[in-house]
């Protein structure tokens, strides 16, 4: 195989791989979220917030990633 179309493999692999992990990571936040407002109602606020700011830490991580994957597939 030529060298671009391994890089270009390579980035589709990755960013696969960077989803599926951002994917669990958020649901896995999600779930344990639930649970714990569904235990004690009174802290929906605070779960909800930072539930929120997780998940968005977790999706900029995950941009952060394809970009830089993208970068190096595009250098080859």
């Amino acid at each position: 195989m030529e060298t671009l179309s391994m890089a270009y493999l390579g980035a589709g692999i990755g960013s696969g791989a960077i989803v599926f992990g951002a994917a669990m990571g958020i649901a896995k936040l999600a779930s344990v979220a639930f649970e714990s407002m569904s235990r004690q109602p009174e802290v929906i606020g605070d779960l909800r917030t930072a539930m929120i700011i997780a998940a968005a830490l977790i999706e900029g991580f995950t941009f952060f990633a394809l970009v830089i994957m993208f970068m190096l597939a595009t250098k080859a």
